[in-house]
């Protein structure tokens, strides 16, 4: 596989080796809103002109938009440029993962509908500015598990390493305090599927706009509250989850509540490897959203750049008129509904360390370059065989904004099955603010929650 270096040398030799961090420059820093975007994608198209310069991003809401409910396509109008099958799928190998050319060969069905490519990531001011600073102040901190220098912004907008790059994913703005609403499937290879139901909360520490500087201090990312609506027999049941940065210094937390015993326990493994929430054992909990969680088990080397064809702008997906039969099919979604860009990404490689565990021996993630979200991942089993391959289908929550989440999709390829989440179609709250504190998410909450 190959992967190009930036003109700008923001990559060198020794980090594509592995080395140790090195500070960027005032110089490097300096190109920050002009020639790269404020968080360190380039702004100009490529030569081809098959990816257009980045002008902003689309940062302000739509016709039709109402706020909390659905995102209405701004780009309903685009026509498909081609599309990709198992037929032609060698043609356009350069600008796919070993993942979707593997989808692409085991499902004959399965296709990648390609449309001109809207760069529309776009993120607060506030975020940007404290982007640009963060550039020249943080650091990693010993052994990669965390940072320090900022409580906002991209943490290494010009990064030097792997570990500097997924934390970029890891800490991305997301909105600041809000609650939303989707359904999981585990999908069997006949296509038959149980769905589950969820709401959720997340009350964002790390670049919440609406926080002050003090409130943001310390360790602590996010608070994060799941509530599962249904299957019956799950109903009631709650999650609430303290994420931390540096997980070795200061581990996750969990709780979980059950309504049959209507008691709080200690949840110690909402981490790593073990199996997500009702998803058949077919994602693993630092599976979600594409990655999460603790860095510690994996040395993580950045590749490079490349031109990629990613799931982008996923509104047709994501929208109420499609109900989930008419995307959950044998294998994989129906591709009928599924937009794809060409993109820049940047390729992040994690490989296991000597001495600890982990389902996946190895994983290479695709990073939107203006978003810095994972929205291709390619994992290998214990014997180095590829075995998942997992996509997510984003969209620009324009009026936050942020590149949200869309359906997430997490394929086995061993086994023909996949799990598809934040499943929004059939839901009514997509992005509902709250205002919540710290005393909202604490065991005693929890305990309260459960017991109305």
């Amino acid at each position: 596989m190959k992967y190009t270096m930036l003109k700008t040398s923001l990559l060198s030799l020794a980090f594509l080796a592995g080395a140790a961090q090195a500070a960027v420059s005032a110089d490097e820093a300096a190109a920050l809103g002009k020639t790269l975007t404020p968080i360190g994608a380039e702004k100009a198209g490529n030569k081809a002109g098959t990816i257009p310069a980045w002008d902003g991003g689309l940062v302000k809401p739509v016709a039709g938009f109402k706020a909390g409910g659905h995102y209405p396509d701004p780009y309903a109008g685009d026509k498909p440029l081609f599309t990709i099958t198992a037929a032609n799928a060698d043609q356009y190998k350069e600008n796919l993962s070993v993942g979707q050319m593997a989808l692409l060969k085991r499902y004959a069905d399965w296709k990648m509908v390609v449309y001109p490519t809207r760069r529309s990531a776009g993120y607060p001011e506030g975020w940007y500015k404290e982007s640009i600073a963060n550039a020249t102040k943080d650091n990693l901190v010993s052994g990669g598990n965390g940072f320090t220098g900022s409580t906002d912004g991209t943490p290494f907008p010009i990064p030097k390493n792997g570990l500097e790059a997924i934390w970029n994913h890891l800490t991305i703005y997301k909105g600041d305090s809000y609650a939303t609403s989707w359904a999981q499937a585990p999908v069997t290879q006949s296509g038959d599927y149980n769905l589950v139901r969820f709401d959720y909360e997340y009350d964002f520490s790390y670049g919440n706009q609406k926080k002050t500087g003090a409130q943001r201090e310390g360790n602590l990312l996010f608070y994060f509250l799941q509530i599962v609506k249904d299957p019956p027999r799950l109903s009631g049941s709650i999650l609430l989850v303290h994420e931390y940065a540096d997980q070795v210094a200061q581990p996750r937390k969990a709780w979980t509540y059950s309504p049959g015993q209507r008691r709080v326990r200690l949840a110690p493994s909402v981490a790593y490897d073990n199996p997500g929430t009702a998803s058949d054992g077919l994602r693993t909990n630092d599976d979600f959203n594409m990655f999460n969680g603790a860095t510690d088990r994996y040395e993580w080397k950045l590749l490079g750049k490349k031109e990629m064809y990613v799931p982008y702008n996923g509104y047709k997906l994501n929208s109420p008129p499609l109900r989930l039969k008419d995307i959950l099919k044998p294998g994989h979604l129906n591709g009928d509904h599924a937009r794809y860009e060409l993109h820049r990404v940047w390729v992040v490689e994690a490989t296991l360390k000597s001495g600890t565990s982990h389902v996946y021996k190895r994983r290479t993630m695709f990073l939107d370059e203006d978003s810095w979200t994972v929205l291709v991942a390619d994992k290998y089993d214990n014997r180095d065989q590829l075995w998942r391959v997992d996509e997510m289908h984003r969209i620009q929550y324009y009026d936050v904004p942020f590149l949200g989440p869309g359906a997430e999709v997490h394929h086995d390829l061993q086994s023909g099955r996949y799990v598809a989440m934040q499943l929004f179609n059939e839901e009514t709250t997509i992005y509902k603010p709250v205002t919540r504190s710290a005393a909202d998410y604490t065991p005693d909450a929890l305990r309260s929650k459960g017991t109305r």
